[in-house]
């Protein structure tokens, strides 16, 4: 993976969706170190990976692309 192609990734495509899951990640990082709950810390982990890769059912990241039905 080239360097630009992973800055393109982070620094594009900032939706409101994007920015509530970073305020999650951010807070269950805060909870995993109050409480040293390795719980949460996988929970935030969970969430940081969905910000950094802009990744969720949410945003049709996960949709399916079907190959098209070639006409005979």
């Amino acid at each position: 993976m080239k360097l630009t192609s992973v800055k393109q990734l982070l620094f594009t495509n900032w939706h409101s969706m994007r920015w509530i899951r970073l305020l999650i990640a951010i807070f269950f990082i805060q909870q995993a170190i109050y409480y040293q709950l390795a719980t949460f810390a996988f929970i935030a982990a969970f969430f940081l990976f969905q910000v950094v890769f802009n990744t969720g059912c949410k945003t049709n990241s996960c949709q399916v692309d079907y190959p098209k039905k070639r006409q005979l």
